[in-house]
């Protein structure tokens, strides 16, 4: 059996027969996911929950649990009724349990990419559409939540934190924080492939995920008021998709490089000082580089990569976050015979616009900018269908230099440590 196949689970406990070898826990569902995948449906199912703490620093010290409960449907159309290249989507997030950065630690870029508003609200719910030989034109409509595809780092997504997912400046300065996890909104992605090795990404969406009160907690209002979010990215890959390797020829050691744009046009920015003025437009351009450095010739499986991704805009006076920037490194299958293992280190950094008020800061001896943190982690998969992560991370300058609430001093330095679990039913 293929260790991305769900197991049979004929009877009850008929799951169990395969559960060492299937990618679910529960197999295909009793017949459920056999019966669905007939007419082009599949059904995913994911439980991540993590158990992280602050064991120094933070204006308050303890652990909390926090977790998210991710469904996604799909309907393949060539499948269901013969109409080849679309693709339907609609995913649904219970996201439960407790928020560690904003009760202990008050930091900007936080400690997990889960955390959020508890809340059952819809995510993402869309239609995909390939064009033309080898599928090179791709058009997707509805309501898209943009860190899916654009800005990301594929290496990056090994980790904890929530800057190796959607970065820091995106995260303050769009409005509502973006269209990205939890969130999302109305628009269109379109995706070309005019020659081998490049792509080009572009896409249209409403300026803001939020409703008209700021609120949207259960994804059921679907703004189109206000601004518009555009965003562009080209990519640049080696090897190209599709290929091939001679014989005796030794594999290359491949790499993707992204350069995009966003520009939001919204006319309702406000100053980053505090002023009573607006500003009207908004944007920032950015940079991701992932890089294939090392293959052990007896094991392909094990692989060094490295990463990187920067972001910046001029307009320090409307954006709270000017600059930041995620690095790291990837080791994959670290010890022999632990294929589906991942090794990794990384750090990021976030520059507060010089513009932002700190009148309390500056009765101290300086005036922070900026807040860094480093994480390790380690992915141990126990089964095809379970991981377990524990995860360290060290933060410099929390929050830029916040102050501790009713104090003077600044926040000190975080140790943060926990655990996590994905589990695929």
């Amino acid at each position: 059996m293929d260790d991305d196949t769900p197991a049979n689970s004929a009877g009850f406990f008929g799951f169990l027969d395969g559960i060492n070898r299937s990618s679910a826990l529960l197999g295909d569902m009793w017949g459920i996911r056999k019966n669905l995948s007939r007419h082009g449906i599949s059904l995913g199912v994911q439980e991540t929950s993590e158990y992280l703490g602050n064991l120094t620093g933070g204006s308050q010290k303890g652990f909390e649990y926090d977790g998210l409960t991710q469904v996604v449907a799909q309907l393949d159309t060539r499948r269901s009724f013969g109409h080849y290249g679309g693709l339907f989507n609609i995913s649904l997030l219970n996201i439960h349990g407790k928020n560690l950065s904003a009760d202990n630690l008050q930091t900007l870029q936080t400690a997990s990419g889960i955390e959020s508003t508890a809340t059952t609200r819809l995510w993402e719910a869309w239609y995909d559409q390939k064009f033309l030989d080898e599928d090179r034109l791709d058009v997707k409509v509805g309501q898209i939540s943009i860190d899916q595809e654009f800005m990301v780092s594929s290496n990056a997504l090994y980790f904890v934190n929530t800057m190796f997912g959607w970065p820091a400046l995106p995260s303050y300065d769009m409005p509502g924080g973006g269209n990205a996890y939890p969130l999302s909104a109305l628009g269109a992605r379109i995706s070309a492939r005019p020659v081998d090795g490049v792509t080009v990404l572009a896409g249209a969406f409403n300026g803001t995920p939020l409703d008209h009160n700021g609120n949207n907690l259960h994804g059921t209002s679907f703004p189109w008021s206000g601004g518009k979010l555009y965003i562009a990215e080209m990519q640049f890959s080696y090897p190209a998709l599709g290929s091939m390797v001679e014989p005796g020829q030794t594999q290359p050691l491949g790499w993707t490089y992204r350069l995009g744009a966003w520009y939001n046009s919204r006319d309702d920015f406000a100053a980053v000082s505090g002023a009573d003025v607006q500003y009207k437009g908004n944007y920032a351009v950015y940079a991701v580089a992932d890089k294939l450095v090392w293959r052990d010739a007896a094991d392909p499986n094990r692989t060094v990569a490295l990463f990187g991704r920067v972001m910046g805009t001029p307009l320090t006076d409307r954006n709270l976050v000017d600059f930041s920037m995620n690095a790291g490194m990837v080791f994959h299958s670290p010890f022999r015979n632990r294929a589906a293992d991942t090794f990794g280190i990384g750090t990021g950094y976030a520059h507060v616009s010089n513009q932002a008020p700190q009148q309390v800061l500056q009765e101290l001896d300086s005036i922070p900018r900026g807040e860094a943190f480093a994480e390790l982690t380690y992915q141990y998969q126990l089964k095809p269908w379970i991981q377990i992560q524990p995860d360290i991370q060290y933060v410099v300058n929390p929050g830029a230099g916040v102050i501790v609430p009713d104090s003077t001093t600044r926040i000190k330095n975080e140790l943060v440590a926990g655990v996590r679990t994905n589990i695929s039913f």
